[in-house]
């Protein structure tokens, strides 16, 4: 008899806070601290800035709300891909899953890690992205930075961290990101307390002036309606990836203690706490720079350039900090929560088997290092960025997807146990279809090099799955004879 029986199933170890902290954490990267300048530049008004903001905020908060009753019905590990699977069928799941594996989640590992090593560099300019470690060429010249380096390094080292079970995960999401909750509502009420109101007259005198800007903060015009569309559109994209990954807390389900009450109060609390922090940040931005300054901060870094207002030279150390405090809990949520859609995935045979295995620890080993691998890969690339655009549309899509799951759900389980339904349903939900809808119809429409290529990598994964499911029913069908002949 084996003294280390490998476990079966994962332990529920993870309370309301731990939700909580982890939608929080995941949501919270770099995103605030810089996406504002694009977004001053494709609608050039200080209403219109927030304006986006509030409509992220409550596009959010709406599927945050309505994630909840698909939550408390699958209490299981692997979150949204298990919602579609249910609503839809293996297909629809398995195209999520793999965009999932293929960018989405390891896109973004990779981004937040790059990141975190940008702003080490203000601390240790060693590790800058300008530090060119190696070039060589394969048809075209790749460089590897040693920003790209520490990225892989720290994503690493929280994988290597998350195999040891998912109390040292939770330990670290819960200590990282309360750390940059009071950092962010530091630095937004030490900016109101420096209060400029002539700055803030000059932005708000024509909020609601919708215009054009380019890098150097020139105006090129006012926008028309169907422009302003457009530049709203592109505007969300930045806002949306900066409050996106709040759904990772339902891919642990599978560890949440009460999972049916805990996941969807984890939702609600996270995004609120989330929306409320960047609405006031970017109202406490148009309070100490002018527009003119958010739009042209150096590599659209807006809080570096605020932070420098407010606390003078040493504002740029104090954010820098804060970012890689931020990013650093930031990466350790996604990859966390990450394996456990693998370790779904691999449960239905649409992934590799190895991945639908525990380790000693109870946690998806195997599963977390195939992320890492593709995480370091895309951190080398140099193009997590590019992808990251190119899947707004993509992410949206399969948001839209879930939430009409509910009402799909609706008609096909009516006498399903629901211990919490989805807040304001229909209409709310119905709200947010719309919404979504519109927002990737605009991006189409005007921005069809942020959504083409997604689609692309969306429709790859049809031959895949068609592949891993013959696959599957291969070895069932020899685990059949198997069991026959035995």
């Amino acid at each position: 008899m084996e003294e280390n029986p490998t476990p079966s199933k994962l332990k529920h170890e993870l309370g309301l806070l731990d939700g909580t902290m982890l939608v929080a954490g995941s949501m919270i990267g770099s995103g605030i601290f810089i996406v504002s300048a694009d977004i001053i530049r494709n609608v050039g008004s200080a209403g219109w800035l927030i304006a986006v903001w509030l409509i992220t905020g409550f596009m959010t908060l709406t599927a945050a709300v309505s994630y909840g009753e698909l939550s408390a019905m699958f209490p299981k590990a692997g979150g949204q891909y298990v919602y579609l699977k249910e609503a839809y069928n293996k297909f629809v799941a398995f195209l999520y899953g793999w965009s999932f594996f293929a960018v989405i989640q390891t896109g973004t590992i990779a981004a937040v890690g790059v990141a975190f090593s940008k702003f080490t560099a203000y601390l240790i300019p060693a590790v800058s992205e300008d530090n060119i470690l190696l070039t060589f060429n394969i048809g075209f010249d790749v460089k590897i930075s040693a920003a790209q380096i520490v990225s892989i390094v720290v994503i690493l080292l929280l994988t290597y961290i998350n195999t040891k079970g998912v109390k040292n995960g939770k330990i670290i999401q819960t200590t990282f990101t309360l750390a940059k909750l009071l950092s962010l509502f530091g630095l937004i009420v030490f900016g109101i307390l420096a209060f400029k109101t002539e700055i803030w007259n000059a932005n708000w005198s024509n909020a609601w002036e919708m215009k054009g800007m380019d890098k150097d903060g020139n105006i090129l015009g006012n926008l028309t309606l169907a422009t302003g569309l457009g530049a709203i559109a592109a505007s969300l994209v930045g806002s949306i990836f900066s409050s996106d990954a709040w759904n990772n807390v339902t891919f642990i389900a599978g560890e949440m203690k009460n999972p049916q009450r805990n996941i969807g109060l984890s939702l609600f609390l996270g995004t609120l706490i989330v929306t409320i922090i960047y609405v006031s940040a970017n109202v406490m931005y148009t309070a100490v720079l002018p527009l003119h300054d958010i739009a042209t901060a150096n590599k659209d870094r807006v809080a570096v350039a605020a932070s420098t207002v407010i606390f003078g030279g040493i504002g740029t150390k104090i954010i820098a900090l804060m970012i890689m405090v931020s990013t650093f809990g930031c990466n350790n949520g996604l990859i966390l929560a990450g394996a456990r859609v693998y370790y779904t995935m691999a449960k239905d045979g649409l992934f590799f088997k190895k991945t639908g295995t525990l380790n000693k620890n109870s946690v998806p080993e195997f599963g977390l290092w195939i992320q890492a691998f593709v995480a370091s890969i895309l951190s080398l690339s140099g193009h997590y960025g590019d992808l990251l655009d190119m899947i707004s549309l993509v992410v949206v899509i399969f948001y839209v997807l879930t939430i009409v799951g509910i009402y799909i759900l609706r008609v096909k389980r009516p006498n399903a146990e629901r211990p919490y339904k989805a807040f304001g349903y229909p209409v709310l939900p119905a709200i947010y279809v719309l919404m979504g809808l519109a927002f990737c119809i605009l991006l189409l429409i005007y921005k069809p090099g942020y959504s083409r290529p997604g689609l692309v990598i969306v429709l790859s994964g049809i031959p895949i799955y068609f592949v891993a499911n013959y696959i599957a029913k291969r070895n069932g069908k020899d685990e059949e004879q198997t069991d026959v002949v035995s």
